[in-house]
């Protein structure tokens, strides 16, 4: 089998997988508030998973500042942790309104990178991209904490679906290209 076959059926698996993915992403754009209170357990879980690696990390610190910060530290992602995973919908509605505030802070510093940019090509897409965030924000915040239940789950499950297909199309073009080097070499 030569690398261009190789490399064919590669991709051929990760058009596959992007399709899949893809699939996953509608299914989460569908069950946006399933998505969303699952998200905040895997946060959650991951919170405290996170808090124990910094205890850990306290134990070993050359310093006795160094120490408590961690400890500190520790504490609060365990703290966040615990409560997201035992209290995932509280947890969803307070991470729905951290994203939104998020999107307007985005929005604003898009704005002035963009007419910091101005006389440049291109800087009307950072224009754009802050216009977006603005509105989506925007109309998570005006109904909060009632977009608790579909916010969340609808960004997390639109950027699975993004990642999905974006993965078929570079796999098809990498596919092509492969064919176009077995035609090129069989021509040769």
């Amino acid at each position: 089998m030569t690398l261009t076959d190789e490399v064919a059926k590669r991709s051929a698996w990760s058009s596959f997988m992007g399709l899949l993915t893809a699939a996953v992403g509608i299914f989460m754009i569908i069950y946006p508030f399933a998505t969303a209170t699952v998200t905040a357990e895997l946060l959650g879980w991951s919170l405290i998973l996170a808090g124990v690696a910094q205890f850990v990390f306290a134990l070993n610190s050359q310093s006795v500042g160094n120490f408590f910060l961690k400890v500190l530290l520790s504490i609060v992602y365990g703290v966040c942790g615990i409560a997201l995973a035992l209290f995932p919908i509280p947890g969803v509605a307070a991470m729905t309104g951290v994203v939104g505030t998020l999107l307007l802070l985005q929005a604003g510093l898009e704005a002035a990178t963009a007419f910091q940019l101005k006389p440049l090509g291109g800087w009307g897409w950072f224009l754009f991209d802050g216009a977006c965030s603005l509105v989506l924000g925007i109309l998570i915040l005006a109904q909060w904490p009632s977009s608790s239940f579909w916010a969340i789950g609808t960004l997390v499950g639109v950027s699975v679906l993004v990642n999905g297909v974006t993965r078929v199309g570079i796999a098809a073009r990498i596919h092509s290209g492969a064919r176009d080097v077995q035609k090129l070499a069989r021509a040769a």
